[in-house]
């Protein structure tokens, strides 16, 4: 018997507008969302089941039914859950947001821990967004009549009495006619169906099943054709079967016991499309005032996008098996953006569509065990698998460096420890505390020195001195080195020091500061001759005391390095940094003979000038800098060669 048409409650068609136009972004998610509500259905009779000692109710008879029928444009979803009476439609399809699933969730609490997946009443009108009628057919567990609740969106609903054999729902959309902006007819296509059952509900603990097409050959059939057989090609038939789409049990929830490293890496290879396996694998069930599982892989290369803008960080975000989304960055910090993985947690407070999180408690602090996690799997790396470990560094060491001077050296103590340089010790890479270990007791500094490679820095003349006392230097070749070292400062009490750098902290001998101050006294005019000579370029001209057998090098003075000069002017809209650069001339070397000898035969008017512009000159592309005037440069040259 028919009722007369309902109008739902609480301001339904604005709300209901509001929801079938707003809240969800994404047409597809509404075969998540119903799903999740069949799962939830089912859930609810097992647990009655249980709880109550009812016999003949296994847990393998329960399944969900995806059935579309292209020639009547309908979407067929079924479960064989607990069903809902007449005021339970009413109640829960009837009263917007009214949820079903989140009363029972409440009626459970102290009594036994239950993971239901719908809490907000309102994923069952996502219906909408793809169908022009929704018909809902229910039969509660217990009861022998059976309720239809019917409604084509905001105008309304009715409920009428019907017939289902057995007890469950079935919700039956007829889809919205194909438009110009979207072709509803996917949503009966069994490859689309299947793409999105794989995607968002893969990990429904119940089987989703399908009757889905398959083909067999046939017989070779031979003919008779002038005397001679002929093969025809082989002929097929097409089979209908039913078919589980979904895989039920997630790998992170398996005790990890029972994962063989090809599960691992199987499953990481297809889930994040990479052709190779992860260095390393993390895999934590957490349990406790946060309760959640978190399977994180760290990648062996970094893909090609990596460095781009295009790159979207982020580990996938699950309740309850159900895909909330793709990507989560809030998960993630963005110094270990390159780890791959997801979390599984009923502990976080989903916004009413669940395809946004709640910036609350529970998640920030899951987010921060996951950081301390990476960390500690990173540090073991490092101690126990040193080989992978370098590999992992040669790929994602630049991130690391970049989160350390991110956020103004916030995040400096967490990272310092997972950072490699290569250093002039065996040419091999070595972390902080392995420089430390290994520092003469005399030895003041962390001494770094910056280029475009490493053999470059190695012949750099600022490192001659540094050499002969047997310090070991960390070789800076990437354009974020000196600054995430500028950023830390210092570690473990040593202070970094770029070898370019004033003062080395250097003792020198009373005999060897004899002997400087004495050629920086009898040259004092030589020196301001070679200043007045390059005027604006040079901050000072000074007697060296690190040069050994060079002539010439530049050193620095202020907070920017030459380093830092080259790789600020190399950004869009640079203002034009320029380092206060100081010429260090050799006194025991012949070329600073031979400018003494020309300046006291001939003064300023000498070849002092041409000198002391090609030692500049020499000075920059020591520092792989350019030469300012690549012309007058050439000519000096060719005037000193004649």
């Amino acid at each position: 018997m028919n009722e007369f048409k309902k109008e739902f409650k609480a301001e339904p068609k604005r709300l209901l507008e509001l929801m079938i136009n707003s809240i969800y972004t994404n047409k597809e998610i509404f075969l998540r969302e119903i799903i999740s509500n069949a799962s939830d259905a089912i859930d609810k009779l097992y647990y009655k089941c249980l709880t109550e000692g009812i016999s003949g109710c296994n847990r393998s008879d329960f399944f969900i039914r995806v059935k579309p029928d292209k020639a009547a444009r309908t979407l067929t979803i079924s479960d064989n859950g607990i069903g809902m009476t007449k005021e339970e439609l009413e109640e829960n399809l009837g009263v917007i947001a009214k949820s079903g699933s989140l009363d029972f969730k409440k009626d459970m609490e102290n009594k036994e821990d239950i993971d239901i997946i719908g809490q907000f009443g309102v994923g069952f009108y996502s219906s909408f967004m793809v169908a022009k009628n929704v018909k809902v057919i229910s039969r509660a567990y217990g009861q022998e009549e059976a309720y239809i609740w019917e409604s084509e969106g905001t105008e309304g609903y009715s409920i009428t009495q019907g017939e289902k054999q057995g007890v469950g729902t079935d919700i039956i959309l007829t889809l919205r006619d194909n438009s110009d902006e979207a072709q509803y007819d996917e949503y009966l296509e069994e490859y689309t169906l299947r793409r999105l059952i794989t995607h968002y509900s893969d990990y429904i603990r119940y089987p989703i099943i399908m009757n889905t097409e398959h083909h067999r050959p046939i017989e070779d059939i031979k003919h008779d054709h002038d005397e001679t057989d002929h093969d025809e090609e082989p002929k097929y038939e097409t089979y209908y079967e039913d078919e589980t789409i979904n895989s039920m049990v997630p790998l992170w929830k398996k005790p990890k016991k029972d994962i063989t490293e090809e599960e691992y890496n199987q499953f990481y290879m297809d889930k994040f499309h990479d052709w190779q396996a992860p260095l390393k694998v993390i895999h934590s069930n957490i349990e406790g005032t946060l309760q959640y599982n978190s399977l994180m892989f760290i990648p062996a290369e970094a893909s090609y996008d990596y460095y781009t803008k295009d790159y979207e960080k982020g580990l996938s975000l699950y309740s309850g098996g159900v895909l909330i989304m793709e990507k989560c960055p809030d998960l993630l910090a963005d110094y270990f953006s390159f780890v791959k993985g997801l979390v599984d947690t009923a502990d976080l407070s989903l916004n009413i569509s669940r395809e946004m999180l709640q910036h609350d408690r529970q998640l920030k602090a899951i987010a921060t065990q996951i950081e301390k996690k990476i960390k500690s799997e990173l540090m073991d790396m490092l101690k126990k698998d040193r080989e992978n470990y370098e590999k992992f560094f040669k790929g994602f060491g630049r991130q690391l460096k970049y989160g350390l001077y991110s956020d103004y050296g916030l995040h400096k103590d967490l990272l310092a420890d997972l950072i490699l340089f290569t250093s002039s010790f065996e040419g091999k890479p070595v972390s902080f505390d392995e420089y430390i270990s290994r520092m003469p007791s005399e030895q003041k500094y962390i001494y770094y020195a910056c280029g475009q490679s490493e053999s470059r820095i190695a012949a750099m003349p600022q490192t001659e001195a540094l050499k002969e006392k047997g310090f070991e230097i960390l070789y800076c070749t990437q354009d974020v080195d000196e600054f995430a070292l500028k950023t830390i400062m210092n570690y473990n009490g040593k202070e970094f020091r770029n070898v370019a750098e004033g003062d080395l902290g250097i003792e020198a001998t009373e005999e060897e500061k004899e002997k400087n101050e004495k050629a920086a006294s009898e040259n004092k005019d030589l020196l301001e001759a070679i200043k007045s000579a390059l005027s604006g370029k040079l901050s000072d001209v000074r007697i060296s005391a690190r040069l050994k057998n060079h002539a010439v090098c530049f050193s620095s003075e202020g907070g920017i390095s030459i380093e830092m000069e080259k790789v600020l002017n190399t950004m869009p809209n640079s203002p034009g940094v320029s380092a206060q650069k100081v010429l260090e001339l050799n006194p025991n070397h012949p070329v600073f003979a031979a400018l003494s000898e020309d300046y006291k035969q001939n003064g300023e008017g000498g070849k002092l000038g041409n000198y002391a512009k090609l030692l500049y000159n020499q000075a920059l592309l020591i520092e792989g800098l350019p030469v300012e005037d690549p012309a007058e440069f050439s000519d000096l040259i060719c005037k000193l060669m004649v």
